[in-house]
């Protein structure tokens, strides 16, 4: 279940604005605010079903961007290659230290490691 929620809150994230409004709203309400079916149906005056098919509607269409575009999938295959290149440059900052100890070598494996870390955190 965790798995499936980090994945439709991914979905959305990369997504959710490609949404109608309506699904935008039943999805925000489901998935982050974790109203159930009912609760979204009592609050906009429709039936649990209704709410169910505009979610599901949005799911596979949501689903269906990410299978074409592929851009989730790539985003967490950049994040590890951006973590690899920060260890190697924390390799590079340790050897520095221990056999050549320059100052240029210092200062641009910091601003790598810098720039490596911000993209991470995007």
């Amino acid at each position: 279940m965790k798995n499936q929620a980090y994945r439709m809150a991914m979905l959305y994230d990369f997504y959710g604005d490609l949404l109608t409004d309506r699904q935008k709203e039943f999805y925000d309400l489901y998935y982050n605010e974790d109203l159930s079916l009912a609760e979204i149906a009592e609050n906009y005056g429709i039936t649990r079903q209704g709410v169910r098919d505009v979610i599901v509607r949005a799911e596979a269409y949501l689903t269906e961007i990410e299978d074409k575009t592929g851009l989730i999938r790539r985003f967490h295959t950049m994040q590890g290659q951006l973590r690899q290149v920060a260890d190697c440059v924390q390799q590079v900052l340790d050897l520095n230290d221990a056999k050549l100890g320059s100052d240029e070598l210092e200062l641009l494996a910091e601003r790598i490691k810098s720039l490596t870390n911000t993209l991470i955190q995007e």
